[in-house]
């Protein structure tokens, strides 16, 4: 039998074995509690932010702002597509500010273009006289006017840019034959568009340029679309010659015309001119 020294001194030794091996444990314990936190925390930051398509990361709030944006843009766009000219230009009186909050989600709209239709005709300027006259119907941020050197008459509804003049385009203040260039680069918006370019065929002189770009599925017969062939045939009875289109970009179509240098044979006769279908975006 242990005396009772012995088995004081053994109990003593088992308490001391017992104290090292808890200390072990409290200490695993906070280290996995802190790697839920941690994986917490990563998920809470990585939900925080949102990648925009370009490499920049957009907050919820911010991306939440964009999606109003977005949807501001496309509710005034299509009240620009279902108006005539003259409705929408009181439509922007009554709140200039919807301008450019059009202006803006157009132009996010066509950062996802591979080609812009006014690059084009920029281009086409460039290879032509620069001291030819340009009116450019519906010029938006006046973008044409910026990357030439002609001079350019740039015409819109409304602008905060004091070179833009800001009007009906069916009614503008130029002069009868005063330009040797119209423009209208996806700005045959309104309900009334024909009179857009009886005002262009008015302001144009003898053997003038009229070049238009449109959406191309605005001409897609096969997606509720106008067959180009009817488009084209009013623009000719109106006075004006077609010397080259362009179907090679997916995203638009290009048309160019000159003006016939005789006058219309019968004024009265009345032009056939098609529905165009409104370009209406959809949401991304």
């Amino acid at each position: 039998m242990e005396s009772g020294k012995r088995k004081r001194n053994r109990k003593k030794k088992n308490s001391n074995s017992d104290s090292h091996d808890h200390p072990k444990k409290l200490v695993s314990a906070p280290q996995k509690s802190s790697s839920v936190d941690n994986s917490n925390s990563k998920r809470r930051k990585t939900n925080a932010v949102v990648p925009d398509g370009g490499g920049k990361q957009l907050s919820f709030l911010e991306k939440a702002k964009a999606r109003l944006s977005g949807g501001h843009f496309r509710m005034i766009n299509e009240k620009l597509y279902t108006c005539s000219g003259e409705e929408a230009l009181n439509y922007f009186k009554e709140d200039p500010s919807l301008f450019n909050m059009y202006h803006t989600g157009y132009q996010e709209q066509m950062s996802h273009w591979p080609e812009t239709p006014v690059n084009v005709i920029i281009q086409w300027l460039k290879e032509h006289d620069p001291y030819l006259i340009v009116a450019d119907f519906g010029c938006g941020d006046a973008r044409l006017a910026k990357n030439v050197k002609n001079k350019v008459f740039s015409i819109d509804l409304v602008s905060n840019d004091p070179s833009v003049i800001a009007c009906d385009m069916s009614n503008t203040p130029l002069a009868s034959s005063s330009v040797d260039v119209a423009v209208f680069c996806l700005s045959l918006m309104g309900t009334n568009f024909p009179s857009y370019l009886t005002e262009a065929h008015r302001v144009l002189n003898s053997s003038g340029w009229l070049l238009i770009a449109e959406v191309r599925s605005r001409f897609d017969p096969n997606n509720g679309g106008t067959a180009p062939d009817g488009f084209l045939k009013a623009v000719c009875d109106l006075g004006f010659t077609l010397t080259s289109k362009d179907y090679s970009n997916k995203m638009f179509l290009l048309f160019f015309f000159k003006k016939k240098q005789e006058k219309r044979k019968s004024k009265n006769k009345e032009i056939e001119w098609p529905t165009l279908k409104p370009c209406l975006y959809k949401r991304r």
